[in-house]
C-alpha cells in the first residue's frame, strides 16, 4: 500500500468519525433559525455547544494519533497525550478512563501506538465499561473491560499481522502494526470470557 492510499484513508476515517457530531451542528443551526421558544432555543443551544465540543475532541485526538501533532520531536507529552485520550472517552459517559502512565513524556512512536490502541478499546466497549492505559517500560497496554466486548473481525487480522483487508475502519490497527514493527516490536491482542479486552504492543528499548 503506498503512503498517498493508507493517507486517504485515515482522512476517510476522520471524516466518518466528524460527520455525526459536525451534521449535528448543522442541524441544530437549521432548528434554532426556526425556533422562537426561549426553553427550546437554550436546549438547541446546549446541543450545538456539545456537538461543537465533540468535533473539537476528535480533531485533537486526530491530530495526535495520525498527525504531526505535538511538534517533530521524538517524544510528546505525556499531559498532552492524556488529554487526548480525556476527549476520546468524553463521547461515551458510561466508559470510565484510567490512567497509568507516570512518564512525563511519552515516545511519539509509542503515544501514536497507545492513542490507536485506545481508540480500538474505546470503540469495542459498546455498553461501556473501563478503560485503562499504561505504558512501562517497552510496552503499551490498553486494557477495555465491560459487560459486552466487540471488536471488529477485521481489526484483529490486522492486529495481528494477519490477511485482514486494509480499509478506513482498519487503518487503526494498521498503523499500530507498522509503527510497532518498524521499531522491532510486535502487538499482542487477548480477551477472556469475563469481559476483558487487552491491547498490547512490545517496543525493544
Amino acid at each position: 500500500m503506498s503512503d498517498i492510499e493508507f493517507a486517504s484513508l485515515l482522512c476517510s476515517r476522520l471524516c466518518h468519525d466528524l460527520l455525526s457530531p459536525v451534521g449535528a451542528m448543522s442541524n441544530g443551526l437549521e432548528l434554532l433559525a426556526d425556533e422562537h421558544d426561549p426553553d427550546m432555543r437554550a436546549r438547541v443551544m446546549e446541543l450545538l455547544a456539545d456537538s461543537a465540543r465533540a468535533s473539537a475532541d476528535r480533531l485533537k485526538f486526530f491530530r495526535l494519533a495520525f498527525g504531526a501533532g505535538g511538534g517533530f520531536g521524538e517524544s510528546l507529552d505525556a499531559n498532552e497525550v492524556r488529554s487526548a485520550v480525556e476527549g476520546l472517552v468524553r463521547a461515551n459517559p458510561r466508559i470510565e478512563l484510567g490512567w497509568l502512565v507516570e512518564t512525563p513524556t511519552i515516545a511519539k512512536g509509542a503515544a501514536k501506538i497507545l492513542l490507536n490502541l485506545a481508540m480500538i478499546g474505546f470503540d469495542s466497549l459498546v455498553r461501556g465499561g473501563r478503560l485503562d492505559v499504561g505504558v512501562e517500560g517497552g510496552e503499551v497496554v490498553v486494557r477495555a473491560e465491560g459487560p459486552r466486548l466487540v471488536l471488529d473481525a477485521e481489526i484483529r487480522s490486522v492486529l495481528a499481522g494477519g490477511q485482514g483487508a486494509v480499509t478506513s475502519r482498519t487503518s487503526a490497527a494498521w498503523l499500530i502494526r507498522k509503527l510497532a514493527e518498524g521499531e522491532g516490536g510486535s502487538v499482542a491482542v487477548a480477551d477472556s470470557e469475563d469481559g476483558v479486552l487487552l491491547l498490547a504492543a512490545t517496543l525493544p528499548g
